[in-house]
């Protein structure tokens, strides 16, 4: 099923920025499950010092909901990847009708594109479809040294009774949920910091 108890049909809003209230339509496909409202309120809050300039990784880009609404609110720079190309299609879509400057988008498994050259980002989203070993393996390679800068931000969205282990080096410095979906921020604990 897609989208369960969501009731979204195919269809999110941006909450700020530049495209607020701007309604998006996204593929009708399995996993496909934007953010809830509440949820990127309380996260985008989150980021508010953060967001502005910031280079992005929205690694399992789907409805594009937190990359786009990331550029609304003055990133500049998101790259969205996934690996369907109906997703790509529309996000390429969305980027032309809001003339957005800064996004790319690339298709490609988040794993396979992890495997390539590092690029250092300085907020990391990572939402892949619920109960999905992918959250795990894609944490523990953007956890090293490469992926982040030195006070990059990891934000990773799971179901709330199975919350994720962040890696050796890291710390949850915000968590919340909504309904059955847990989220947290994390980042390098002080002293993976102070040694780089």
């Amino acid at each position: 099923m897609v989208n369960p108890g969501r009731g979204y049909r195919n269809e999110f809003r941006i909450i700020a920025g530049q495209w607020r209230r701007r309604r998006l339509k996204f593929p009708e496909l399995p996993g496909i499950r934007p953010s809830p409202d509440r949820v990127r309120e309380t996260l985008f809050n989150w980021l508010r010092d953060a967001l502005p300039g910031a280079r992005c990784l929205d690694l399992f880009a789907g409805s594009g909901a937190l990359g786009l609404e990331a550029l609304s609110r003055g990133a500049a720079r998101v790259l969205f990847v996934d690996r369907e190309a109906r997703v790509i299609e529309a996000l390429r879509a969305h980027l032309a009708l809001l003339g957005a400057e800064g996004g790319e988008v690339l298709q490609a498994e988040a794993l396979a594109f992890l495997g390539g050259p590092a690029q250092a980002f300085d907020i990391v989203f990572l939402d892949p479809p619920f109960d999905s070993p992918l959250l795990a393996a894609s944490l523990a390679v953007l956890a090293q040294d490469g992926w982040c800068t030195a006070r990059g931000l990891i934000y990773m969205e799971h179901a709330r009774a199975a919350p994720l282990a962040v890696p050796a080096g890291w710390e949850r410095i915000r968590e919340g949920h909504a309904g059955r979906v847990g989220f947290a921020l994390a980042r390098r604990t002080n002293a993976a910091l102070a040694g780089g």
